[in-house]
């Protein structure tokens, strides 16, 4: 997989890091010559030095054949100009964006060309909220736009899923449970996969289907659910 990122700060190089450690082509953008100057030498990656937010320079790069741009840069301006350009001008299939400021949350969306956002700050909250939280649905993560989430449920006593397979339990169709863990144990969900009370539920779910889920698994539907 080819995979753009831009911005050399430390997001961005620690990024560009793992994804060459794990064999995937890596193109790392920066329009700071002098830090190119002084990164290249610590990473065995392909650098571009160039304005992210300029075509000419996601040109030269030849995003064009980049499978997924991470904008990773400290200003989110520039990040929501580097998502659009990345989806409008080259077509990337995935653009991923970092989100610096929460307040700027609501703008990452595909609107912007922004596929995936990540907001350290909400996802470092609903972690915390992970840990700590027994029979209450947490999100974790959100994609295309907040149509689809990711969301935990550790499974309480009083859960009306506890010692219910997940054939019997009627998940709906717009949600998918993708794992449970159990002690220190991943459990891959299958139909006859039986439930009990300390599991941790994770669901892919849309928007739609959420109380649906949360009914399933918490047995009340909150009107303020952790929004993440």
């Amino acid at each position: 997989m080819k995979v753009a990122v831009c911005g050399a700060g430390s997001v961005g190089t620690a990024i560009a890091a793992e994804l060459h450690t794990n064999g995937h082509e890596v193109l790392l953008i920066e329009r700071d010559p002098d830090l190119v100057g002084r990164l290249r030498p610590e990473l065995d990656v392909t650098w571009v030095t160039g304005d992210a937010c300029e075509v000419s320079s996601l040109d030269a790069a030849g995003l064009d054949t980049a499978d997924v741009v991470v904008a990773a840069t400290g200003d989110d301006e520039d990040n929501l100009v580097i998502s659009l350009l990345s989806k409008q001008e080259f077509a990337v299939p995935r653009v991923v964006a970092r989100v610096n400021h929460p307040k700027n949350q609501w703008l990452f969306n595909p609107s912007w060309g922004v596929d995936v956002s990540v907001s350290t700050p909400h996802l470092l909250t609903a972690l915390v909220e992970e840990a700590v939280s027994v029979g209450s649905l947490v999100r974790l993560l959100r994609f295309e736009g907040g149509a689809a989430h990711l969301v935990e449920v550790t499974l309480a006593e009083e859960s009306p899923a506890k010692d219910v397979s997940l054939a019997e339990l009627g998940i709906p169709r717009e949600a998918t449970v993708v794992a449970v863990v159990r002690g220190d144990h991943l459990v891959v969900p299958r139909g006859d996969t039986v439930l009990s009370t300390g599991d941790e539920v994770l669901v892919l779910v849309t928007g739609d289907a959420e109380d649906e889920v949360q009914q399933l698994l918490v047995g009340t539907v909150h009107p303020q659910a952790p929004q993440r």
